[in-house]
């Protein structure tokens, strides 16, 4: 019976140290990929943070302009984006996201555009209206996509389908902090009291501001979900990141265990046999 315990314990670990090495590998490569996410997510902010100011510079200084996308709807027809991941073994990075636009979609008319399969999955499984399925693999949707996919939700809010668009994405805080949020892409919001005060700007746009404004803005939903989309890809590398490591760290600790028990097993199955020797 000794002999039968030992070599059960000797096949898990077998199987551990096999684990053990894939989780390594895994943790390996994720580290890779953050590595070239984080650069993504530096190289884009400087970007969208120009337009971003330069869109509310527009709004602030100009007191006479108006826009559908500045007028507040009732808002019961929503669109939202949705970024996952392709993959799992990511801790709680997927499902995190996805709870949180189910909590906010409650008694609203909601259509959503996913981006991941994770994503596609999920919305697919509660048969919930998509507008596309077309960005199932977030690993190579590309900044031409996402102003593809930005027009097309702005040629569809202007035409009334929809009175507020939302993205809901993972923001990359550190390696070992990823949080879950949702932004209001449409319609814009703006501080009426900081509008009067600034109808005076220096700025002059051409041929006019509200013009200006009307082109930027599928631009800078674009520029929006992609800044999104690197943040939500540098936050999934760094879960299963840490997931990996993780799993690593409880391949070893069992492994420590099993030789532990092995080591008993066998020293108890020597001493039997001494025993039976002895008495013989």
């Amino acid at each position: 019976m000794a002999g039968v315990s030992t070599k059960a314990i000797k096949n898990r670990i077998r199987s551990m140290e096999s684990t053990k090495q894939i989780t390594k590998a895994m943790e390996m490569v994720a580290a890779s990929k953050l590595r070239r996410a984080q650069a993504q997510v530096l190289s884009s902010r400087p970007y969208f943070e120009i337009l971003y100011s330069t869109i509310h510079d527009i709004v602030e200084s100009n007191c006479d302009i108006s826009s559908p996308y500045l007028t507040k709807k009732e808002g019961k027809k929503v669109a939202y984006v949705v970024i996952a991941g392709d993959r799992g073994l990511a801790g709680g990075y997927n499902s995190n996201v996805l709870k949180l636009v189910m909590s906010e979609i409650k008694d609203r008319e909601v259509t959503v555009l996913p981006i991941g399969k994770k994503a596609v999955d999920f919305f697919n499984a509660r048969k919930m209206p998509m507008l596309t399925a077309n960005y199932a693999h977030a690993e190579t949707v590309s900044v031409g996509d996402c102003f593809t996919l930005a027009k097309d939700l702005c040629k569809r809010y202007l035409a009334g389908e929809f009175d507020e668009i939302h993205v809901a994405y993972t923001n990359f805080v550190s390696v070992l902090s990823q949080t879950p949020v949702t932004m209001k892409l449409l319609p814009l919001s703006h501080d009426e009291a900081g509008r009067k005060n600034a109808c005076s700007g220096d700025m002059i746009y051409e041929p006019d501001s509200e013009s200006v404004f009307e082109a930027i803005i599928p631009e800078y939903l674009g520029g929006i979900v992609y800044g999104a989309l690197c943040e939500s890809r540098a936050s999934e590398q760094a879960a299963r990141r840490t997931d990996m490591d993780s799993a690593t760290q409880n391949a070893e600790d069992m492994i420590a265990d099993l030789s532990l028990r092995f080591n008993r097993a066998r020293q108890a199955a020597i001493t039997q046999e001494i025993t039976e020797i002895v008495v013989g």
